[in-house]
């Protein structure tokens, strides 16, 4: 149970029921949870607090969760985000992982699953905050005359010019540069990139891998970066070298 230096959970849903038994139930979990059941509420909050976690129902009245979690991440805002949704068919969890958010729970869920999930997404973003200055070198590598910058999140061409990631991209490729020429399962590559074990029908890694092979694949339709391996998963086959 957090009980020191709560974390700062904002939950926006228009569900009045579910915004007071996630407001109870987190709070009695330790975390310090405020509520709102709209865009226009939630941006109040926003402006005057600094929130640990955004706890996001993508259906919302007038701005939905998804134009949010756009706005957000479009500002450079990288608030990690969970995503809520009555929606459970894959291409609504990929829009919204596409999107930036960290992670996505269909309703109706148990109320520990969000726990859990609310407890992995807090280490992994406290994690990366916890970085020392000093290994800001380190973290730079260069694989196939790309650049990768893991704590900067920076990823440069060949040529020089940026390429922006969403969060499931960055993620992915993180998991891959720390893993290079390891046979990686969908189950290992979704528990590395979104610190939980993937479902035996969950195919998201599968359109991820594709949007990420169209980024930094000169033949994205023959890849010689993302291998699949037939019954095992993927291989990223460069040699990562320090920059």
């Amino acid at each position: 149970m957090e009980t020191k230096n709560p974390s700062k959970i904002l939950v926006v849903d228009d569900d009045p029921r579910l915004r007071d038994l996630l407001r109870r139930y987190l709070g009695e979990q330790g975390f310090n949870v405020y509520v709102a059941e709209n865009a226009p509420s939630m941006n109040k909050l926003w402006v005057r607090e600094r929130f640990d976690l955004l706890v996001l129902d993508l259906m919302l009245p007038g701005e939905d969760g998804l134009s949010i979690c756009r706005r957000l991440r479009g500002s450079n805002d990288r608030t990690p985000i969970i995503m809520l949704t009555a929606k459970g068919e894959d291409v609504d969890r990929i829009v919204g992982l596409e999107m930036g958010a960290d992670d996505y729970l269909p309703k109706p869920f148990h109320l520990r699953e969000l726990l859990a999930r609310v407890r992995s997404v807090l280490r992994r973003a406290s994690a990366r905050a916890a970085e020392r200055p000093g290994q800001a070198q380190r973290t730079r590598v260069r694989f196939a005359d790309w650049l990768f910058d893991l704590t900067s999140r920076a990823l440069t061409a060949p040529d020089g010019n940026e390429v922006r990631l969403t969060s499931g991209e960055f993620e992915l490729l993180a998991a891959f540069v720390t893993h290079s020429n390891e046979v990686l399962s969908r189950d290992q590559l979704l528990d590395l990139a979104r610190g939980r074990e993937a479902g035996p029908f969950d195919r998201t890694i599968d359109v991820q891998v594709g949007r990420l092979r169209r980024k930094i694949e000169e033949d994205p339709k023959n890849p010689t970066l993302i291998k699949t391996v037939r019954a095992g998963g993927y291989i990223f086959t460069p040699t990562i070298e320090p920059a």
